[in-house]
């Protein structure tokens, strides 16, 4: 039994015409995203990155070579703000870890590229950060983990419709 176990069953005691199954499930999900956050925090920060910095240099490190990406594919594929991205960007820039350039094939556009520094320091950051995640995922044996995979994709898809 854990607190969200309590939690529904004080609703079904308090409210028995209310079925709070719903409420066992998301809130199991934010307080996973929860617990989460500050282990996965832990890693970025051992490489001087917020989760949010590791998430930019990740995603233009797997864009593959020339590793680089408009503003507007960065806060697309991020699902941000355009100055959110922005601010993201001119942290990272200040740190020599990506720089911005004009995209040759536009003239009013730019491309936001990985350093070398940037390149080398999302490299050595992603080995233990999937490590970490690993020992994270590590109550549920492999079975487990594709089902649960399946499932959040497929409420995610949905939810990502909307």
């Amino acid at each position: 039994m854990d607190r969200i176990d309590s939690i529904v069953e004080q609703w079904a005691r308090e409210r028995p015409d209310v079925d709070a199954e719903p409420m066992a499930l998301v809130g199991r999900l934010q307080r996973v995203v929860q617990a989460l956050r500050p282990r996965l925090d832990s890693t970025h920060q051992r490489f001087g990155l917020s989760g949010e910095l590791f998430d930019v240099l990740a995603s233009l490190r797997r864009a593959g070579k020339p590793y680089e990406l408009t503003p507007t594919q960065l806060y697309r594929e991020m699902m941000l703000s355009s100055g959110a991205m922005t601010n993201r960007v001119d942290r990272l820039e200040s740190e020599g870890l990506v720089q911005r350039r004009p995209d040759p094939n536009d003239r009013r556009g730019t491309l936001v590229s990985l350093t070398d520094k940037g390149n080398a320091l999302i490299d050595s950051a992603l080995g233990e950060h999937i490590a970490n995640e690993r020992r994270l995922l590590a109550a549920l044996d492999a079975e487990e983990r594709a089902q649960l995979a399946t499932l959040l994709k497929k409420l995610l898809v949905d939810l990502e419709a909307d």
